[in-house]
């Protein structure tokens, strides 16, 4: 956990790489993922780099790889999972795998290819098969019907140049598609002007296309007509609709030679084209093994590529400079990366890996595991941390799933939210493993440690307030009696328990006393407890937030916020609402119906909001016969201490810091004539290659700054002005994120009184009907309540709950020290850039 405090420490490093070992050695770091490397030739084109050619390969090589995916998943072969990611292949392997990405692309065209030509003439010797099939029907049908000898005479056994000259009819046979065939109709109607008969028959079976493999529906047809210009028309017709023309002879024995003669071919055909799909697929399940392989090596090799792009070349050309941040605890894994880089090359130049100074703000790197990274994700969402700045995400991991508990206080709902996260991570390796779409389902699955704790935090709080749905839990016994005799309270529905007379001075073991569910006033007091104890948990939660800035001005060097804005704020914190809790605890404490002083008992408690109005308006109120306005002795001369002060913070944290930095200006500007020049030689001292690890330091600007403004440069108009809205901000924000932790009252209040308002109305009526019936009808309406309970109460009431609990950390409580004002740390890591690629395609 000391890592999730602020983030690591990052090292701005130079890197100095020959060129034959620079493929090996990034390609090493991608590995290790602890670099991010720098672009160095920001105003260089994207084509104008060295090496846009190796990654115009690659872009050829994915081309190549996903048109045989593409191939693969078309025949519905399977991609086996690969057990462990390959390595970038070395230069030597990358032309063989290029090489043979060429042959199996060829291959698996040609076979594509071959196939298509060979479904194309299975396509028209069915098309001419079922011709000739429904040819023959036509003319038998003729026959059957009776066709008188002129009209037998007039069709030729030619339908060519010698029909047309000798007057008889000659006619077109071929196939066209079912949805075009009454255009079709329509325009041989047209063109002819009715001089021309139709027959057609519709395919019982679809074919299939060649091209697509689609199916497609078909119709078959025959035209009669006389002349040529008018077979001319109707060929050009059959062109335009795409049709396909076929012979057939008019003669019944030669169309049943024909005939067999094509089904002879379609039997041949057939059998060549099942050895045909047979060879692709051995082929496509031979490359399916190695695609996944593949397909990994070429990303890892266009992401080298990309990266040596952002290098430089020195100006003898025979040295790669690169720079990167890499964090401190990391610098032995980065220098032994480029050692096994240059041994993998044979190079015998190592690599260097030296340590420089920079202004740049250094990024953000907080080392997760699966647990923390839940939580480090809500902060980031709301900004990314600054460069060594104090990290909410440690404190986050108790303070989250605790205020949300405050607000989502049940027994029964905390163990369904809690065993839905237990059951997440106990199948977190194969949940995980399955990549789902589901953006809802991910979102769930990201927080599942968070849901679990959650759950857990929830049934502690349901188990304070005596929740298990709306019910109460009679564990310990109540602490309660009734001194009523059984005919008084059969008389009167509604009785005061006096708690002097019947409370037996043991309180319940842990939580609220069940006989509170009974009483009528059962929401005031909850009202009244829920609502302190919202205060007080959000006055301790503001109050450690503003502590938490004394860690970031230490750390930075500006100890002199300390005691100009640090000390104001707490002090002007505690002085006003840290003692309204105190004086709820003074209230709870001595005032008591056992108490032998009338002054201070239950009737005479005054009223911590009206104290605490009167203490800011410095007014009074007149007390009850008996009674005291206050709650002992000299507390309104200590109230009126506390307001003055707290007033008097509020000069101090507008004037202090701007006054300060005036006052240190004009001293260092004073003092700035008066030193010396220095060594000519200061700073220019030629630096050992190999950097000591444990002397490297993160950038003393950076460190600075520390994600702050920096106002030591700027003019005291705008520090002025800054500090007066960061003043105005605080001190408007302490009463409005004050009443912001009424949330948790009212949201706990609404859930609580909806969960009761649930069972009232639906499950009560499933329980006031007693046998068979009550049975059933209790069957069917608990079925109802857990629906509701669980849409509504656990998932839409959790969801609100967790809003508003995230606003508090991200309001409320950040915004006391925490800028976020910096940007991630992205390490060239495969791992990462596989994830972000899948996920992209998918």
């Amino acid at each position: 956990m000391g890592a999730m405090f602020r983030s690591e420490e990052m090292a701005p490093c130079q890197l100095f790489i020959q060129p034959e070992a620079a493929y090996t050695s990034v390609s090493e770091l991608g590995e290790a993922g602890t670099v991010q490397f720098r672009d160095l030739n920001p105003d260089v084109n994207a084509f104008q780099r060295k090496f846009v050619n190796e990654v115009r390969r690659c872009d050829e090589m994915e081309r190549k790889l996903r048109y045989i995916e593409a191939e693969v998943h078309k025949d519905s072969v399977h991609l086996p999972e690969l057990q462990e990611p390959p390595r970038a292949p070395n230069p030597r392997e990358i032309i063989d795998l290029e090489a043979h990405l060429e042959k199996t692309e060829n291959e698996i065209l040609e076979l594509s290819h071959n196939a298509v030509n060979l479904k194309q003439n299975y396509l028209e010797l069915t098309e001419l098969k079922h011709v000739l099939e429904k040819t023959e029907a036509f003319f038998v049908a003729q026959e059957e019907f009776g066709m008188d000898p002129l009209t037998k005479s007039l069709i030729s056994d030619e339908t060519g140049q010698q029909a047309a000259t000798r007057g008889r009819l000659g006619f077109v046979a071929g196939v066209v598609q079912r949805e075009r065939v009454p255009a079709f109709e329509r325009m041989l109607w047209r063109i002819s002007r009715g001089n021309v008969f139709l027959r057609r028959a519709e395919l019982d079976k679809p074919l299939e296309d060649p091209s697509t493999g689609n199916e497609i529906y078909k119709t078959v047809f025959v035209v009669f007509f006389q002349g040529e210009q008018l077979k001319s028309r109707i060929k050009k017709v059959c062109t335009g609709f795409h049709a396909s023309l076929y012979p057939c002879p008019p003669s019944n024995v030669e169309r049943q030679d024909m005939v067999k003669g094509v089904r002879t071919r379609l039997e041949d055909l057939n059998m060549v084209l099942n050895q045909t799909r047979d060879h692709r697929q051995r082929v496509l399940v031979s490359v399916a093994k190695e695609l996944p392989s593949w397909s990994i090596m070429v990303r890892k090799m266009k992401a080298i590529y990309h990266t040596l792009n952002l290098f430089n070349m020195d100006v003898t050309k025979k040295c790669l400079i690169g720079e990167c941040w890499v964090p401190v605890a990391d610098l032995p894994n980065v220098q032994k990366a480029l050692a096994d880089g240059s041994n993998a090359c044979g190079s015998s130049i190592p690599s260097f890996l030296n340590c420089i100074e920079t202004d740049e703000e250094p990024p953000t790197f907080n080392r997760t595991n699966r647990f923390t990274r839940g939580f480090q994700n809500l902060i980031d969402a709301y900004g990314v941390a600054s460069y060594r700045e104090c990290n909410p995400a440690l404190y986050t991991i108790i303070t989250f799933p605790f205020l949300f508990a405050v607000m989502f206080g049940d027994f029964g709902h905390g163990a369904i939210m809690m065993l839905f996260g237990a059951w997440m991570v106990c199948k977190e390796v194969s949940l995980s493993a399955k990549k789902s779409n589901n953006e809802i389902w991910n979102i769930f699955f990201a927080g599942r440690y968070i849901i679990l704790l959650m759950g857990c935090f929830s049934m502690y709080t349901g188990l304070v307030y005596n929740d298990l749905f709306p019910k109460s839990m009679n564990i310990f016994g109540s602490s309660w009696r009734i001194p009523y005799d059984n005919k008084t309270m059969h008389n009167y529905q509604s009785l005061t328990l006096d708690p002097k007379d019947a409370y037996m001075g043991e309180p319940y073991f842990i939580g609220i006393d069940p006989i509170w569910q009974t009483a009528d006033n059962k929401i005031i007091f909850l009202n009244s407890y829920k609502m302190k104890l919202s205060i007080i948990f959000g006055v301790v939660h503001m109050i450690f937030g503003v502590c938490m800035s004394v860690v970031n001005y230490n750390f930075f060097k500006r100890r002199y916020s300390i005691f100009l804005e640090f000390l104001p704020q707490v002090v002007f914190l505690c002085l006003l609402f840290a003692y309204m809790v105190f004086m709820m605890f003074y209230k709870w404490i001595v005032y008591s119906t056992l108490n032998e002083d009338v002054a201070y008992r239950q009737g005479c408690a005054p009223s911590v909001l009206i104290l605490f109005i009167n203490m800011m308006l410095f007014s009074s109120q007149e007390p009850e016969d008996g009674c005291h306005e206050y709650m002992f002795e000299g507390q309104g001369a200590i109230q009126r201490a506390f307001v003055l002060i707290g007033l008097l913070c509020i000069p101090v944290m507008l004037l202090g810091k701007p006054l300060y930095l005036l006052c240190a200006a004009k001293k260092k500007a004073k003092a700035k004539p008066e030193q010396s020049n220095g060594s000519v030689q200061q700073g220019i001292e030629m630096q050992d290659q190999q950097t000591d690890i444990s002397e490297v330091q993160a950038p003393p600007k950076a460190e600075k700054s520390g994600g702050e403004h920096d106002h030591e440069e700027e003019p005291f108009s705008e520090i002025m002005i800054h500090q007066a809205i960061h003043t105005i901000e605080y001190v408007l924000s302490t009463i409005s994120h004050t009443a912001s932790y009424l949330r948790l009252w009212a949201l706990s209040l609404a859930h609580a009184e909806l969960s009761e308002v649930l069972w009232n109305m639906v499950l009560a009526m499933g329980l006031k009907d007693t046998g068979y019936v009550g049975a059933i009808k209790l069957y069917v309406v608990f079925c109802f309540w857990a629906l509701f309970t669980l849409a509504i109460l656990v998932m839409m009431e959790g969801l609100s709950a967790f809003l508003h609990t995230l606003r508090l950390h991200w309001v409320e409580f950040q915004s006391k020290f925490y800028s976020g004002l910096g940007y991630i740390f992205q390490p060239f890591c495969f791992k990462t850039i596989l994830e972000a690629e899948d996920n992209a395609d998918e």
